[in-house]
């Protein structure tokens, strides 16, 4: 089985993983530069750059269900293999 899988084919949740990945790391620069100004002592960002913090969590969540269901994908392709 392993000769007839591609090396560049793409599990059903990867996609969704990497996009994951992708706004957790927005979400993450978001809460370094909102968290900066109280360090730095100067005026805090608009309320807006709060709820773009919370991207990170959005993120997570969303890269965690690409694992969760390339998880699910390869359980069932094992059980359709025996």
């Amino acid at each position: 089985m392993r000769d007839k899988t591609q090396t560049n084919s793409a599990a059903p949740g990867d996609r969704l993983a990497r996009a994951g990945a992708v706004v957790f790391f927005i979400g993450a620069v978001a809460t370094l530069v909102t968290v900066a100004p109280l360090f730095l002592g100067t005026t805090p960002f608009p309320t807006y750059m709060f709820g773009l913090s919370m991207l990170m969590a959005v993120g997570f969540l969303m890269a965690g269900a690409g694992v969760l269901r390339s998880v699910s994908a390869g359980r069932r392709q094992a059980r359709a293999g025996r």
